[in-house]
C-alpha cells in the first residue's frame, strides 16, 4: 500500500506544513509496502489549491488530458517511488497537494495516500528590471582606520579599538643652549578639552556662513547645507568639521584627527625651573589625485598638510616657530618646500611662526601644505613619515623635534599613497590602495543579477565579496604577474572559460525571461574566481559550481525568482561549492557590472573590494525567500 510520508523535492525540508522544493522540475516521493512482499509502484496526483487550502483542480502530469498522473518504476516493498515532474507543468510561487496510490501488478489500490502540500519557492524573488534607478553604484562611505604607527607618543589600537601599545614616549627634550635651557615637548593624545576646541573652531567657521546665508534668504535648511562648506584653507573638503579623535580616510583621502596636542616646556635645568610653556592642537591630511589633471598639475601627485591650532603661549618664549619634517621613500618624486598659510589661506610666510609680544593673543591657526609629484612609470607605493621641530625666539639654540609616526607598518601601510600609470584610459595618478572600495550593485536595473549574487554570499564557503563577513574579493588587475597557457598575462576570459564551459547549457525557462547567458561567481574579473589558477576556489569545470538559474513565478506576480538548476547536482547547491554559474537574463549579465572599477579607484592586482546588492541585504538567510526591495 502507499506509505503515510509522502515528500517533495529537492531539498525535501519543509517549511511548517509545506514541502519547499527549490526547482520547477519537481521530484515526487512516497514509500510503498505490499503485503506479499512484491515490488509495487506508486501513481501520482497534483491538484491546485483553493484559498483555504483544499484541493481544487486537478494538474494534467502525463500531458495526455486522460489520466493526469505520472507512474513511478516498481520498487522493492519497503522502498521509496519517485517520479519528476516534467519542466513547465508547475510553477513556482504556487501551493499545490499531491497524493498517491500503490499497484504491485495485480491489484489496485483503493484507497489515496495523505496529502502533502509543497510549493516551488525560489531563493529569491524579483520582479523586471526598473526603468531608472538613484542608486550610485560607486558611491564610498568614509571609514575609520587605526594607525599602525602614530608615534612613540600615542598608543597603537587594534581594530577593535583595545590598546596594543601604551605610548612609548611623551617627552622629548633637545640639546642645552649655552646657558643651560632646554625645549622640551609632550606629546599628549586627544583630550575632552582638546576635542571641545575643536568643535569650538568648526562652529566658528559654520556660523558666520549660515548667518550669511540667512541673510541672503536661504531657507533654514539650506543656510545650514551652505554652512557645510569647507573653508578654502581646508585640503581634504569633508574633514574640517569632523570628531577629534579618531582618524578617517577613503580611497583619495586622509583626515588624521587622532594626532593630539603638544606642550612646549622651556625649562632652565641648572635652576630645575620652568621658564614658559605653549600647547597646540594638531591635525594633518593626505589628499591623493586619480590622475595628473584633477590635481591642476601635469604628473600624478599627492599633496599633504598639517594645520596647528595654538591654545596658549607665554610670552616668556618671545615667540614660537614650527618646521613640519615630512618625509617620503619616494624614488620617482619631486617634493616641493612646505608653504604655510593662515587659516583663512593667506599665506602666512616660510615657517609656521607666532610673535609672542603681548599683543597677538588669540593667535592664528597655521597650514603647512606640501606637495609631491611622482614622474615614474609602473606602479610606486611610497612611505611618509611626519615630525615636528619647534623653536622659542628666546633661546637662539634650543630646540626640540616631536615624532608624529609614519604611513605605516609593512604589513599595513593604512597612508602609504600608491602611484600608478597602468590603469586604461586614464592619465597617471595616486590614490590611498589601503581603503577597500565597495562596488554597489544597481539592484533597481539588474534585479535578477543581484539576487543571484546575493545568494552565493551568502552560501559560499568564503563568502567572497560579502560585508556582512569582512570577506573580500580581489580584483584581477592590469598588473597581474599570473600567465595564461600562451605565456600572456591572464584575463577574465580565461577565468570564465574554466566555469562557464561546456558542461554549462541553458535551462528551459518563461519565454518572459528573454536571452540568457552563463554568469559566473564569483565574477571572473577577481582572484576568487573559480577559474582562477591561484585562487582558494579553484575548480577544474564549472560543473563543481552551484548551478542556478532564473524563471517566471506562477503565483500571478510579475515576479521572477531564482531557482536551483537540478540537472547537474540532482539535489541543487549543497551550500558547500565554492563557486556559482547560473542563467541570468542578457542585458543583465553583461552590464551589472559595467564600469567596474571605477576608474577614479586605481585598482590594481590584488586589490580588495567589497560587493554590495542593497535590494536583498535586508535578508540574512537562504532558508526562505528572500524578497527584493526597491531603494531611492
Amino acid at each position: 500500500m502507499s506509505g503515510r510520508s509522502p515528500a517533495a523535492g529537492p531539498k525535501f525540508s519543509k517549511s511548517g506544513t509545506v514541502w519547499r522544493v527549490i526547482t520547477p522540475d519537481v521530484v515526487l516521493r512516497n514509500t510503498v509496502t505490499d503485503a506479499d512482499g512484491d515490488k509495487s509502484n506508486l501513481t501520482f496526483q497534483v491538484w491546485t489549491t483553493n484559498a483555504d487550502g483544499t484541493p481544487k483542480a486537478e494538474v494534467d502530469l502525463d500531458g495526455t488530458g486522460e489520466y493526469d498522473v505520472l507512474v513511478s518504476s516498481y520498487v522493492s516493498s519497503g522502498g521509496t517511488a519517485k517520479v519528476t515532474v516534467p519542466y513547465g507543468l508547475l510553477k513556482p510561487g504556487v501551493l499545490y497537494k499531491f497524493r498517491t496510490s500503490a499497484y504491485d501488478g495485480s491489484l489496485y489500490e483503493t484507497t489515496w495516500s495523505p496529502y502533502a502540500d509543497f510549493r516551488i519557492e525560489p531563493y529569491t524573488k524579483f520582479p523586471a528590471p526598473q526603468s531608472s534607478s538613484t542608486i550610485d553604484k560607486t558611491a564610498q562611505q568614509i571609514a575609520e582606520v587605526t594607525r599602525t604607527d602614530p608615534g612613540p607618543a600615542l598608543p597603537t589600537f587594534s581594530p577593535s579599538g583595545a590598546v596594543k601599545r601604551e605610548a612609548t614616549q611623551k617627552r622629548t627634550c633637545g640639546k642645552q643652549d649655552a646657558d643651560g635651557r632646554q625645549l622640551c615637548i609632550e606629546l599628549s593624545p586627544p583630550t575632552e578639552e582638546s576635542e571641545a576646541r575643536a568643535a569650538k573652531r568648526a562652529e566658528a567657521v559654520r556660523e558666520p556662513e549660515e548667518a550669511k546665508a540667512r541673510r541672503a534668504g536661504k531657507s533654514p535648511a539650506e543656510a545650514a547645507a551652505a554652512a557645510r562648506v569647507a573653508p578654502a584653507v581646508e585640503l581634504v573638503d569633508w574633514c574640517w568639521d569632523k570628531p577629534v579623535g579618531k582618524d578617517y580616510m577613503n580611497r583619495t583621502d586622509a583626515c588624521l584627527k587622532n594626532i593630539g596636542s603638544a606642550t612646549l616646556v622651556f625649562v632652565d635645568t641648572g635652576r630645575d625651573v620652568t621658564i614658559g610653556t605653549a600647547e597646540f592642537d594638531f591635525e594633518q591630511r593626505i589628499k591623493a589625485y586619480p590622475n595628473k589633471g584633477s590635481s591642476g598639475s601635469n604628473f600624478a601627485e599627492f599633496d599633504q598638510a598639517i594645520a596647528i591650532m595654538p591654545v596658549s603661549i607665554d610670552q616668556a618664549l618671545e615667540g614660537v616657530t614650527m618646521k613640519w619634517n615630512a618625509g617620503t621613500t619616494c624614488q620617482s618624486c619631486v617634493t616641493s618646500n612646505v608653504q604655510w598659510t593662515d587659516g583663512q589661506n593667506n599665506n602666512a610666510g616660510s615657517s609656521a611662526y607666532w610673535d609672542v609680544d603681548g599683543t597677538s593673543a588669540p593667535y592664528g591657526d597655521r597650514w603647512g601644505r606640501v606637495t609631491t609629484q611622482w614622474n615614474g612609470s609602473g606602479k610606486e607605493t611610497i612611505d611618509l613619515g611626519w615630525s615636528v621641530t619647534a623653536t622659542v625666539d628666546a633661546s637662539d639654540t634650543a630646540a626640540d623635534t616631536a615624532n608624529f609616526g609614519t604611513s605605516g607598518i609593512d604589513e599595513v601601510r593604512e597612508l602609504s599613497p600608491r602611484c600608478d600609470d597602468f590603469v586604461a584610459g586614464s592619465a597617471p595618478g595616486c590614490v590611498l590602495p589601503y581603503f577597500k572600495t565597495t562596488w554597489t550593485l544597481d539592484t533597481n536595473l539588474y534585479p535578477a543579477a543581484g539576487a543571484y549574487y546575493w545568494y552565493m554570499q551568502q552560501v559560499m564557503p568564503d563568502h567572497a565579496g560579502s560585508k556582512r563577513w569582512d570577506s573580500l574579493m580581489h580584483y584581477l588587475g592590469p598588473d597581474t604577474t599570473v600567465k595564461n597557457s600562451n605565456g600572456e598575462p591572464w584575463t577574465p576570459d580565461n577565468s570564465r572559460n574554466t566555469v562557464c564551459d561546456t558542461t554549462w547549457s541553458v535551462h528551459k525557462t518563461d519565454a518572459s525571461v528573454g536571452t540568457v547567458d552563463c554568469d559566473e561567481y564569483a565574477m571572473a574579473s577577481t582572484h576568487e574566481s573559480g577559474g582562477y589558477p591561484k585562487s582558494v576556489n579553484k575548480v577544474t569545470s564549472g560543473s563543481k559550481c552551484a548551478q542556478l538559474f532564473t524563471d517566471k513565478m506562477g503565483d500571478g506576480s510579475a515576479n521572477f525568482g531564482l531557482l536551483a538548476d537540478t540537472r547537474t547536482a540532482t539535489n541543487g547547491p549543497s551550500g558547500t561549492e565554492r563557486c556559482g554559474r547560473a542563467g541570468i537574463p542578457f542585458e543583465q549579465n553583461r552590464r551589472a557590472f559595467s564600469g567596474f572599477p571605477a576608474p577614479t579607484w586605481r585598482m590594481l592586482d590584488g586589490d580588495g573590494f567589497f560587493l554590495t546588492m542593497p535590494g536583498y541585504e535586508h535578508c540574512t538567510s537562504t532558508t526562505t525567500t528572500c524578497t527584493w526591495r526597491k531603494i531611492g
